[in-house]
């Protein structure tokens, strides 16, 4: 139902002017994602999996707006958001936030934590002085398992684990409903992690959020998300619900990647390739040991195999 979906991504794409120069003749470019669609559904984890370079970032970079579409659209709450005025798009950055990979190089180290969790706050129509915004602060610093007295230090003064809670208690100041998380536990220990996933958990039961997790881990995927894609080089060629996928993953690059989780050598192992060129076939067909030539010239439709779980693949 439309109703459920409290973001909606359609046929998405982003291309970026590549020069070899300030005066270069042959202008290149970048297709970074590729006609892509997905939804994600209220009070749900949907998680975007796939190596370095093949989208990820920048699908989400272009929901907050941080980049600009060449193609597709966007719905927020059924709402299209490039129609949004700066004041709607300023309304619609406080209700989804994003919780950046490397928390050591995203918080200020000159502001104290009071002020690195109220910079967005005080300028829009939630803040209400700053003795209610400390008061806010302080809870919600114990809702992510830090202690609200330390609202006076700075961030250089917190361990990794610490400082990413700081990065989701900011993330939760202004009350979001959607969560974007991108790679918010690969820089920490396998401990911390499961520390935070643990945290994330909590919160979306106790707050009814939705989140967007990015990843290249398909077990981490797998055991916090509800619904994976999985992306290459720009192209989502597979959709399932996270419980199900590891044992029916049925496109080559999504079984690579459970046997690369597994640690058991792989018939490939061929760097991902930048797309310099609109993907007019399979883009994994130059790495797939079982690549046709239709694979080499065609770009394959998604088919629906199973409730909720479609692929782009010939093979299957």
């Amino acid at each position: 139902m439309e109703e459920n979906k409290i973001l909606l991504v359609q046929n998405l794409s982003k291309t970026f002017s590549l020069e070899a120069g300030f005066f270069a003749k042959n202008k290149k470019t970048v297709y970074a994602v590729n006609d892509v669609s997905f939804a994600v559904k209220k009070g749900e984890t949907y998680g975007i999996v796939g190596e370095s370079g093949c989208g990820k970032t920048t699908t989400v970079r272009l929901i907050i707006q941080m980049y600009k579409p060449t193609s597709g659209k966007i719905l927020f709450c059924g709402q299209d958001i490039s129609q949004y005025n700066r004041k709607q798009l300023k309304l619609y950055r406080e209700k989804v936030k994003y919780i950046f990979q490397d928390p050591a190089r995203s918080l200020n180290p000159r502001m104290t934590i009071f002020e690195v969790l109220t910079a967005g706050l005080k300028y829009s129509e939630q803040w209400k002085g700053k003795k209610e915004a400390w008061i806010l602060c302080e809870k919600t610093m114990e809702e992510v398992g830090l202690n609200p007295e330390d609202l006076n230090r700075r961030p250089a003064e917190f361990s990794g684990g610490q400082r990413q809670r700081i990065s989701i208690a900011r993330g939760l100041i202004m009350n979001p409903l959607l969560l974007i998380c991108d790679e918010v536990v690969s820089a920490l220990d396998v401990s911390i992690q499961s520390q935070i996933l643990k945290l994330l958990a909590e919160l979306k039961q106790r707050r009814g959020l939705s989140y967007i997790f990015i990843t290249h881990d398909l077990k981490v995927a797998c055991y916090f998300c509800d619904t994976i894609g999985v992306m290459y080089r720009g192209i989502l060629v597979e959709e399932a619900p996270a419980a199900d996928l590891y044992k029916t993953a049925q496109h080559p690059y999504t079984k690579l990647l459970f046997e690369g989780a597994l640690g058991k050598q792989t018939e490939s192992n061929t760097e991902v390739k930048t797309v310099l060129e609109n993907e007019n076939c399979c883009p994994f067909a130059y790495r797939c040991p079982k690549a046709s030539e239709r694979c080499k010239a065609e770009l394959p439709d998604f088919v629906t195999t199973a409730q909720s779980h479609r692929t782009r693949c010939f093979n299957i």
